[in-house]
């Protein structure tokens, strides 16, 4: 057994402080209380810190961070959107090498754990080779990215996505080569490729779905999750742009979300990432489904995406997680942030929900884990992992709060110059001493 002893370590109903925390060798929770163990040649580590559950990192493209920054500027006097800047990440995707996807996306793994994630999950298209044409191993792309968390120590849900079509209806342009599946027969081989490269690492876990409406057939998202395994989660895109909803009513009759309402048997399997723009009766109904949204505030910023209707979203019963999808943005307490001052911008009034700070790590804790494919109990529990990031009480705005005011504290004032360290599976996978 290893012992930690932590200042104050959270649990759902308050702090535990101080709180002691014993793990076996495959980083389990055995020992959870205030008191010291009792084992007279128990050896107890001090962490002077404040640990909260590792955030779940739900929406990534690691090749993405390659690029992060790179979109920035454009021709005066032309539009710069959306669509302009994915003709940007399209001569980026067209650039990377195995080799190259893998080291970026160590580079961004251990930048994630730096931030505080401890798991996420990476939504993954970049397939082929350069030419279009698959690898010799179908996985090649997903199993670099499996390689690059075993060496950063973070968690992974590696979700290879069915990507078909250019948009609705429209066959896919040259830059989009080296994503595309052509049948959903091309799609499962794919799926059963990259089962060996998961089972490679014993922090990895598989999901699979769709890119989006407008990149597979209408007939072909149904048949993915007809003949898909129920038991993974099942990750897509929806309505983040405007356009994209204006294209979806035009070529399907019907609203992305609203189609999907209608025709697939939506529940707490499906991750519906950005739903930015819906009426109010589907985000009612999306609500009452189960199915769960992955909101990328730091991207969907970035991109003018549009501002997700949160409080309407959270009054129906919804559930939503947080991804950083490009990786402008690595701080989740900043992304979390975005989300409730978003809110607070369109409402005019502060506090939009009455404890801001338990409910957003809350929501965004359990549906992270859900969209990873885990359930736990509670932050932390006996038989559960040891997944933590803390932060140093000695940082003067932490310092000041008491216990009543220090969740709040963390989630609106901190950054990740205050984290201390990030624990996976009982062991530290970052410490701000001993950065790699």
């Amino acid at each position: 057994m290893k012992y930690y002893a932590f200042s104050s370590l959270l649990l759902r109903d308050g702090w535990l402080s101080p709180a002691y925390v014993g793990v076996d060798e495959q980083g389990l929770i055995q020992y959870l209380a205030a008191e010291p163990p009792a084992a007279p040649d128990a050896v107890v580590e001090q962490v002077p810190g404040a640990a909260l559950p590792g955030f779940q990192n739900a929406h990534s493209h690691a090749f993405q961070y390659g690029m992060a920054g790179h979109a920035e500027q454009h021709e005066p006097g032309t539009r710069d959107d959306f669509w302009s800047w994915r003709e940007a990440m399209y001569a980026c995707a067209e650039t990377f090498s195995p080799e190259q996807n893998e080291q970026v996306a160590t580079t961004l793994y251990r930048h994630l754990l730096r931030n505080g994630y401890t798991s996420v999950v990476e939504f993954h298209y970049l397939h082929h080779d350069p030419t279009g044409h698959p690898y010799a191993n179908l996985a090649e792309m997903g199993e670099r990215l499996v390689a690059a968390a075993r060496t950063a120590g973070i968690k992974i849900t590696l979700v290879p996505v069915f990507y078909q079509k250019g948009d609705f209806g429209r066959e896919p342009a040259p830059r989009q080569r080296r994503f595309i599946s052509n049948t959903t027969e091309d799609y499962f081989k794919l799926l059963d490729a990259t089962r060996p490269a998961v089972a490679q690492y014993h922090r990895a876990r598989l999901g699979y779905g769709v890119h989006s409406l407008r990149a597979v057939e209408a007939a072909d998202v149904l048949a993915t999750y007809a003949q898909g395994p129920k038991d993974l989660p099942f990750h897509l895109h929806a309505a983040e742009q405007t356009l994209e909803v204006e294209r979806s009513l035009a070529h399907l009759g019907a609203r992305p979300v609203e189609w999907l309402l209608d025709n697939l048997p939506l529940s707490e399997q499906f991750h519906l990432v950005h739903c930015t723009h819906m009426t109010a009766d589907e985000t009612r109904r999306l609500a009452r489904s189960g199915a769960q949204v992955v909101l990328c505030p730091g991207t969907e910023g970035n991109l003018g995406d549009g501002i997700f209707p949160l409080v309407d979203y959270a009054e129906a019963g919804g559930r939503w997680s947080i991804g950083t999808d490009s990786h402008i943005s690595l701080n989740p307490l900043e992304d979390l942030r975005w989300l409730d001052y978003g809110q607070r911008l369109i409402h005019r009034r502060r506090n939009i929900f009455a404890d801001g700070a338990t409910t957003l790590v809350d929501t965004t804790f359990f549906a992270g884990q859900r969209a990873g494919g885990h359930r736990v109990a509670d932050y932390f529990a006996l038989g559960q992992p040891l997944d933590a990031v803390v932060y140093d009480l000695a940082q003067p705005l932490l310092a000041q709060a008491g216990p009543a005011h220090l969740l709040p504290a963390i989630v609106y004032t901190a950054d990740p110059t205050a984290v201390l360290g990030t624990l996976v599976d009982g062991e530290w996978a970052y410490r701000a001493n001993l950065t790699p």
